[in-house]
């Protein structure tokens, strides 16, 4: 790795904490339906819009990366972040907030494919594992940060804010600035693309092959029930125990904070476990959590619902991911775009849950959930212990 590119990676780990942004979206959501007095299904589009444009961008983004360059690239989803988090601090009203999360997906969307390969030329094939891995450690860090930072605005005089959740999209856009000029201004060395550069044709075409296109359902399951607790806990804990929005925001908080211990614990167990060994506890962890979520009625069995969807979902991505790219080794660049842009999973899942939740109340959101899961059980045949 030259010199250059070294100076690099804390810019880069600071863009993985831009890329955590994206997770605001679930508490966030909650406070624009109290603020705004929206029924679940209404509210649920915004996450539901955030995830929407992983649909449209992801492939198109591998094509621009071999245009402008990863580096640029980046720097382009960055901007579109700062600008999506800027326009809340002008207002709270429908219209600005659908303009915001769709800027946030579209900028997340950007970023999710292009952060990636720009870790893997500025490690230069070294230790890119255990880089990567880091990486979602740090965005896990903006994502559990997300709760605590709305409860503090909306508990808290803020000069010039005064009492206001949005304070948090004020604080990631300052960061989200930082990351900009930080990354702008490091020099980086990428070699150049050889090569055609993919079509959007060839690109579909690998979703006729049976495990791109099971891995790109699981992967949306994953994305859907990560969405889904990210939205849906605390208003569980408000309808099952009476909280207020201020103290149920911890909820989202406790799923990132054992989403972030799987991501740590799981690069372990998977090395020292057979693939599908640990795909079948995961999916039996979330399993149980759909139980306890679909019944529970007290403190600690909610929480630990909570808990273990957030540790069982924790690796389901890795692994689908790579149950997709190894079976097509020729084709990774195409593959990766397809299971990238399976996070429309994030559209799809919240949508249903407000609809099931204005119908039955909140456990009709968890039998949502639940069916993904079931998928997932499904799945576990097709995961390779290799």
């Amino acid at each position: 790795m030259s010199k250059t590119n070294k100076m690099a990676i804390l810019p880069v780990m600071l863009c993985f904490f831009a890329m955590g942004f994206v997770d605001l979206v679930g508490i966030a959501s909650n406070y624009v339906k109290e603020d705004l007095q929206l029924t679940d299904s209404v509210a649920n589009i915004f996450p539901s819009l955030v995830f929407f444009w992983f649909l449209i961008f992801s492939v198109p983004t591998g094509m621009l990366m071999n245009k402008i360059g990863r580096k640029n690239t980046v720097l382009l989803s960055l901007v579109v972040t700062v600008l999506s988090l800027l326009l809340p601090l002008f207002g709270e009203n429908f219209p600005i907030m659908l303009c915001a999360f769709s800027l946030l997906g579209i900028g997340n969307a950007l970023m999710q494919t292009s952060l990636n390969p720009l870790v893997s030329t500025v490690m230069g094939g070294g230790n890119l594992a255990s880089t990567l891995t880091f990486g979602q450690f740090i965005k896990a860090i903006a994502s559990f940060l997300a709760p605590y930072l709305a409860m503090w605005g909306a508990t808290q005089v803020i000069p010039s804010f005064g009492y206001d959740w949005r304070i948090l999209f004020g604080i990631y856009f300052v960061v989200g600035i930082l990351a900009t000029v930080l990354l702008g201004v490091t020099p980086i060395e990428e070699e150049k693309m050889e090569g055609k550069a993919s079509t959007f044709g060839e690109c579909f075409k690998l979703l006729g092959t049976p495990i791109v296109l099971l891995s790109f359902f699981g992967i949306m399951c994953h994305v859907g029930i990560d969405v889904g607790t990210n939205t849906t806990a605390p208003k569980i804990l408000m309808e099952r125990l009476g909280m207020t929005l201020n103290d149920a925001a911890f909820a989202t908080s406790l799923y990132f904070i054992f989403r972030t211990i799987g991501c740590l614990t799981g690069s372990f167990f998977l090395r020292v476990l057979p693939n599908r060994t640990f795909f079948i506890i995961s999916v039996c962890m979330m399993a149980l959590s759909m139980c306890g979520l679909f019944i529970g009625t007290e403190k600690w069995m909610l929480y630990t619902a909570i808990a273990l969807v957030g540790y069982g979902n924790s690796n389901i991505f890795s692994i689908c991911f790579a149950q997709a790219l190894t079976s097509m080794p020729q084709k990774q660049n195409e593959v990766s775009g397809l299971m990238i842009m399976g996070l429309f999973g994030g559209t799809v899942f919240p949508l249903l849950m407000g609809f099931a939740s204005d119908a039955i109340g909140q456990a009709g959101a968890v039998v949502v959930m639940a069916i993904g899961v079931v998928y997932l059980f499904t799945y576990i045949n097709k995961v390779k212990n290799a």
